[in-house]
């Protein structure tokens, strides 16, 4: 895949810690991917003692620890991790910041549960205060369970984007996020318009859009919350800033999909209608993709659209199991999300786990390394930032974290009697939680250390 260039952007933040000019070495076992496990027999790359080395916050080598040792300087301490692994920093692709608060609310289905839980909560937002006060907890939480990077939806308030990018430039994390759009089928305190939608958006690009390590993305919430005007609006959005993003939701649930039926009578499908307005594109992504059909995914192929797939939110809301089998038997670029407050956890060690049982349900079989693959390289693939995030290539920008295989008594028991890195990743991610992040790295730099 083409890699955008962020050389201007990357590495350059004024918070960055003054030790990422010096070089650092971590020894730990080191995994990494260079290409899809379901396609590719030689997909990753494992070092049982390993060394990663670091310099200015981006990977200068990773390799084999008796290969690389000689090439330190003389004097230069290396963080030991032995016994841990080191892998790139997990990549969450379709996350709700403002529904932290919300989390675990019960409602008999997504659109019910929008309108009891999510709208409410979404209001507060107009409080920069208190956007700042739920961006920190949020950030903490994702750094506490080894994400890194973040496709990252606020509100309708440009306020709760100013709020988040702010809190994430301070440490220097590769987030993207960008300001919902919705002017209509939502509550009057929560409607934009299609020219303000717009022309606030268009603002927030110009200030966040590759200042530092922050990425923006057109976040239509999805076609029936977005008039027709608004929808064109987004599509000309998307084509006037090419190397933003595009967020939105596509066939989450049987009555939403139903009710964009309603809405667009004159469409083919619901990925249609994004179609029509222009939004299928390199770094679109659309979350769930639950209810798409073989026309569907060929188009999102074609435009090299991506979907991220949320199967703890899935589940908790009933929306349906997404197709392994089909969206891999066309290629589909795919990825891994929480999908927080819908998803019921931060964690993608606990969202692999339901990837997982997903996909049993459904007949089809997810292999450790395609869990761990979906949740780091698949997604820097699915937004067009391989060889900047997602691996530790020469040059990428050194966001990585180390897993504790002995986090809890049952997993250093467990992991003690697997005889394969397939076999010890897969208990990772059935087992795993937040507790088996030992540290988490942003930029060469720890920004969570686990307290024991």
């Amino acid at each position: 895949m083409a890699n955008t260039d962020f050389s201007n952007s990357a590495g350059n933040n004024s918070n960055t810690n003054a030790s990422n000019t010096e070089l650092q070495a971590y020894r730990a076992s080191v995994l990494h991917f260079t290409c899809d496990p379901a396609f590719h027999q030689d997909a990753h790359v494992w070092h049982e003692d390993g060394l990663l080395i670091i310099r200015d916050g981006k990977v200068q080598a990773a390799g084999d620890y008796a290969g690389l040792k000689n090439t330190l300087p003389e004097g230069l301490s290396v963080q030991d991790y032995r016994g841990k692994i080191i892998l790139p920093g997990f990549i969450d692709t379709h996350v709700h910041y403002p529904q932290t608060d919300m989390i675990a609310s019960s409602a008999p289905g997504l659109l019910p549960w929008l309108e009891t839980y999510t709208f409410p909560t979404e209001r507060q937002f107009s409080d920069p205060a208190h956007a700042s006060e739920v961006a920190r907890f949020f950030l903490d939480e994702l750094l506490r369970c080894g994400t890194t990077t973040a496709m990252v939806y606020c509100t309708v308030h440009p306020e709760s984007v100013d709020a988040f990018f702010t809190e994430s430039e301070a440490r220097n994390l590769r987030m993207v996020a960008g300001k919902v759009m919705m002017d209509r089928n939502c509550p009057e305190f929560l409607r934009d318009t299609a020219e303000s939608g717009a022309r606030e958006s268009e603002a927030l690009i110009k200030k966040w859009h590759q200042r530092g390590r922050q990425l923006y993305a057109i976040t239509p919430r999805f076609a029936p919350t977005s008039s027709d005007a608004q929808m064109h609006l987004a599509g000309e959005l998307a084509r006037a800033y090419p190397d933003t993003y595009l967020q939105t939701h596509v066939a989450e649930n049987t009555d939403e999909v139903a009710w964009v039926k309603a809405l667009y009578p004159q469409a083919r499908s619901y990925i249609d209608v994004y179609d029509h307005f222009g939004m299928l594109r390199p770094r679109a992504m659309f979350g769930h993709c639950i209810w798409l059909d073989d026309a569907d995914r060929a188009r999102m192929v074609e435009t090299q659209s991506a979907g991220a797939i949320c199967p703890t939110s899935n589940l908790f809301l009933g929306s349906g199991l997404f197709d392994f089998a089909r969206a891999d038997a066309q290629h589909l670029a795919l990825s891994l999300a929480t999908d927080v407050g819908g998803g019921t956890s931060f964690c993608m060690l606990q969202t692999m786990n339901e990837a997982y049982k997903v996909a049993r349900m459904g007949g089809s079989h997810l292999p450790a390394l395609r869990l761990f693959y979906l949740a780091t390289l698949g997604a820097a693939r699915s937004m067009q930032l391989e060889g900047v995030i997602g691996n530790f290539v020469a040059g990428a920008e050194a966001d990585f974290i180390v897993l504790d295989p002995q986090a809890t008594p049952l997993l250093a028991r467990r992991t003690a009697r697997t005889g394969s890195l397939e076999e010890l990743l897969f208990v990772l991610a059935l087992l795993g939680d937040d507790r088996t992040v030992a540290a988490t790295y942003a930029a060469g730099r720890q920004v969570h250390l686990r307290q024991n």
